[in-house]
């Protein structure tokens, strides 16, 4: 063998050796990059609209990304309790959860504007504040001091006004009543004088059955049927004055957000707004069949009267005046909330048919 020949062997081994070397490095690079996340959801998977759009969520953005970006989704309490997600994000216990960002009132009292809000706005409209308004920016801006970046993920529309034992005709009949109720609907309901307490979506069917407490609200027709609220309180009323929308938020530790590159970032905000639009179409697809049901199961629908709605609404009032008067940043959030509303009121009533001329 001559000398040109073994030096070109040598080359050639060199180049495929830097080859392998470059590739492997590459791979490890890559795997480094990788995203796998656990995500607990404060809700079920198997309730729709509600809590599995985080799981489609999930696999779309596995698929979207070729494998790069995973989360492993986590029922309610297989990690923490369901209340507890954001402080399990906060402390990087958890990387992400899904999360309705009102179960943080107590410590963060603007919060619960950015979940559901009495006599708020419609589903789509809080959509549209959110991005191409105020809210995105002013959530992210109430989160960042607590080293948490909120991703809107989910919003369906409003809730029953709740499932009672008995008929609920005057402000009055509220005094006394033991009721599941969460947010800023339930300190309207103290203010009426009911005995109002909070508890994750598992703990309600026993309490209601055992006769701890008088009455319930939890979401729409369809999920609340699942909970079983219809086998024991046989009056479901509505409208939903307290939860005219619903949205759920992606949770992400805010250092872990802020070290991803800017394709991850727009991948997965990509994917909640995605989900936001199917949580919303599958919660509205729904319901009429639910409520067609009803008679069949003796469940009455029924439907507050003015005068009652009207005291709700200036119990709402007080709640808000109170509140925003405790806390700016709550005074802050509620009224670019009301400006908005204000503003597509007219839009509202012009463009839209009233269905009720035929």
């Amino acid at each position: 063998m001559n000398k040109a020949t073994t030096k070109l062997r040598s080359s050639i081994i060199k180049a495929t050796l830097a080859g392998v070397i470059a590739t492997s490095m590459s791979t490890a690079l890559q795997a480094e990059d990788n995203v796998r996340w656990k995500v607990q959801s404060v809700f079920g998977t198997h309730l729709p609209a509600l809590g599995d759009p985080i799981a489609q969520v999930a696999e779309q953005i596995k698929q979207a990304s070729n494998g790069s970006v995973q989360f492993k989704v986590y029922e309610p309490g297989k990690i923490v309790p369901p209340f507890a997600i954001s402080e399990a994000v906060k402390n990087k216990q958890i990387p992400a959860g899904l999360y309705l960002l009102g179960y943080d009132q107590g410590k963060i009292p603007a919060s619960g504007l950015f979940s559901n809000v009495p006599f708020g706005m419609e589903p789509w409209e809080y959509a549209s504040w959110w991005y191409d308004g105020e809210g995105q920016k002013l959530a992210q801006d109430l989160y960042a001091q607590h080293n948490i970046h909120p991703v809107l993920c989910g919003v369906i529309g409003p809730e029953t006004a709740g499932w009672f034992r008995e008929e609920m005709k005057s402000i009055d009949d509220f005094k006394g009543l033991k009721i599941r109720f969460a947010g800023l609907g339930g300190q309207v309901l103290q203010k009426a004088g009911a005995s109002v307490t909070s508890m994750p979506s598992g703990e309600i069917f026993p309490a209601l059955e055992k006769g701890a407490i008088d009455a319930t609200e939890f979401s729409m027709p369809a999920i609340d049927q699942l909970l079983g609220f219809d086998k024991v309180a046989k009056n479901n009323y509505f409208p939903g004055w307290h939860q005219t929308f619903t949205a759920n938020h992606l949770i992400v530790n805010k250092e872990i957000w802020d070290n991803l590159d800017s394709s991850k970032q727009a991948m997965i905000e990509m994917a909640c707004t995605a989900g936001t639009l199917r949580a919303l179409t599958r919660g509205e697809s729904l319901q009429g069949a639910i409520v067609n049901g009803f008679k069949e199961k003796g469940v009455t629908a029924r439907t507050l009267n003015g005068k009652l709605l009207a005291d709700l609404k200036g119990l709402t009032n007080e709640v808000m005046q109170e509140q925003s008067a405790k806390d700016a940043d709550f005074k802050r959030v509620y009224e670019s909330q009301q400006a908005f509303m204000l503003e597509y009121k007219s839009w509202k009533k012009l463009a839209y048919l009233p269905r009720d001329f035929e």
